[in-house]
């Protein structure tokens, strides 16, 4: 085992679960929750910090400020933390009790916002909150991950090459939608080293990334109530979009099996899972990145009063529902 002197240093990069004797299906999941960070956010959290570090952007003075749902935070607090610094996260009612708990333990302040922006949504607030905290305090020094391409250089250097080595025969690589930061960095990598591989996003819907109509969400990671900016769809071969119930179902099913994994998995795991279906045969090498575990959650998606309250007394127990899922092309 490694030694570490910064928790940002350790990070597991090949653990997989293959989904087939799980729920029959040829997909393997790549694990990226094994760090002291507990999520895949970690690498574009070091990634960011390194550079405005490298870049000269930071003070003794300086205060760290970011938007964010839950796991970019997490894993900023611990690095500002290891390093010394303020940091100040702006997050909204959907992030959970668990990620701002710990956030709060490494030290940093959590801003919660409590009322979206009409056209934007939660991250639009959130991101009008942090401009006004920039705006009247020069300490302030936002990572933005939303626009900063070294969300995207992360992924692109670690997930997408770890991947590759693992399965040479790869066809197919199945990412998540949020700021776009690991798909982006995942696609430019195969569309420059293996452009045969198959470049499929995940979002949510009632996000509006890939032009989808806005909606409600209440499960955080994936989606936007804004368009990416770092999004650059031709990058991208195929997209999914999942119903939060199919998510949430999928957790299940998956826990039922002893695998417990976050809301964001879930809905990977189902668009995968349905795209498998309609466009691929079984002896297909599929992947899936699964950004963290279910511990999180357990307050939200694996708790059935919270799931029957946000969409009936029967969510769970009804089947299915796999007409919910929309595909359509990204080059349409």
């Amino acid at each position: 085992m490694p030694i570490v002197s910064r928790p940002d240093e350790f990070n597991v990069e090949d653990l997989y679960v293959d989904l087939r004797p799980v729920l029959d299906a040829p997909l393997y999941v790549k694990c990226e929750g094994l760090n002291l960070a507990g999520s895949i956010k970690l690498k574009a959290a070091a990634e960011i910090v390194d550079a405005v570090e490298r870049d000269g952007l930071l003070s003794r003075d300086s205060i760290l400020v970011e938007s964010s749902s839950g796991n970019l935070g997490v894993a900023v607090s611990m690095i500002a933390a290891s390093r010394g610094y303020p940091f100040v996260c702006v997050t909204d009612t959907r992030c959970n009790g668990a990620a701002k708990r710990l956030m709060e333990t490494f030290g940093a302040r959590v801003h919660t916002v409590t009322q979206p922006d009409p056209v934007g949504g939660f991250l639009s607030a959130r991101l009008a909150y942090v401009q006004e905290l920039c705006a009247a305090d020069p300490r302030y020094v936002w990572l933005n991950q939303y626009a900063n391409p070294n969300n995207w250089i992360a992924h692109y250097r670690s997930t997408a090459p770890a991947v590759a080595q693992r399965f040479p025969d790869l066809d197919v690589l199945f990412v998540g939608a949020g700021t776009t930061g690991t798909l982006m960095g995942c696609a430019r990598y195969f569309r420059e080293t293996r452009s045969e591989v198959t470049i499929v996003a995940v979002d949510s819907v009632g996000s509006v990334s890939f032009g989808g109509p806005p909606g409600a969400r209440m499960i955080p990671g994936l989606g936007s109530g804004v368009r990416p900016p770092m999004l650059e769809e031709s990058f991208v071969d195929d997209v999914v979009l999942v119903a939060e119930m199919d998510a949430v179902r999928t957790c299940h099913r998956l826990a039922a099996r002893g695998f417990l994994f976050g809301g964001s998995t879930g809905t990977v795991v189902s668009g995968a899972l349905r795209w498998l279906a309609e466009h691929r045969p079984d002896n297909a090498t599929a992947v899936a990145l699964s950004p963290d575990f279910g511990e999180r959650y357990l307050d939200s998606v694996y708790e059935p009063g919270w799931v029957r309250a946000m969409r009936g007394p029967d969510s769970l127990e009804d089947p299915p529902r796999t007409q919910q899922f929309a595909v359509s092309s990204a080059h349409d």
